[in-house]
C-alpha cells in the first residue's frame, strides 16, 4: 500500500474502533460510541462531580452533562450523593458500566493479538514525534490488566 504511516494509522485505529463498537453493540450494549469511552475512562476508579468531570476531558461543564445523561439513559452511569455533601452530585459506573467496561477491555486485547511489538512501538514512536504522547497521557488513559 502507497499510504503514509499517519493516515494508515489514523484509518487503522478508526477501523479497530468500529469493529469494537459493532462487537459491543453485539453483545448487547447497545447505543454506546467511541465518545463515551472517554467519559468512561474517568469514571472507572474515581467518581467525578460534573465540573471536574469536565475539566478532565477538557470540554464545558454543559458537555460533560451532557454525555453524563445519555450514559445515564442507556444505564451504565448513575449520579449519586457525595459522602462527605448530599447535596454535590458525583457520576459512578452502575454493575452494567462495570461490565462494559470488562468487554471493551476483552474485545481489545482479542484485537491485540493482530499486532506485534514490533508495531506497538512505530506507533508509540509516531505519538511521541507529534507529541501526542502527551495528550494521551493528560486524558489519563487507563491501560487495561
Amino acid at each position: 500500500m502507497g499510504i503514509d504511516i499517519a493516515t494508515l494509522a489514523y484509518l487503522a485505529g478508526s477501523s479497530a474502533n468500529d469493529e469494537i463498537i459493532k462487537r459491543l453493540h453485539e453483545i448487547g450494549h447497545k447505543g454506546v460510541r467511541m465518545s463515551h469511552g472517554y467519559v468512561i475512562q474517568h469514571l472507572v476508579d474515581e467518581e467525578p462531580k460534573v465540573g471536574e468531570l469536565g475539566d478532565l476531558l477538557g470540554v464545558t461543564q454543559q458537555a460533560a452533562s451532557k454525555q453524563l445523561l445519555e450514559l445515564e439513559r442507556l444505564g451504565y452511569v448513575r449520579r449519586v450523593p457525595d459522602r462527605a455533601d448530599a447535596r454535590i452530585r458525583r457520576a459512578q459506573l452502575t454493575d452494567k458500566g462495570r461490565r462494559l467496561v470488562d468487554d471493551s477491555r476483552r474485545l481489545r486485547r482479542e484485537l491485540d493479538v493482530h499486532g506485534d511489538e514490533e508495531t506497538k512501538r512505530a506507533l508509540v514512536r509516531l505519538l511521541v514525534a507529534t507529541g501526542g504522547a502527551e495528550k494521551v497521557l493528560k486524558r489519563r488513559v487507563v491501560e487495561a490488566d
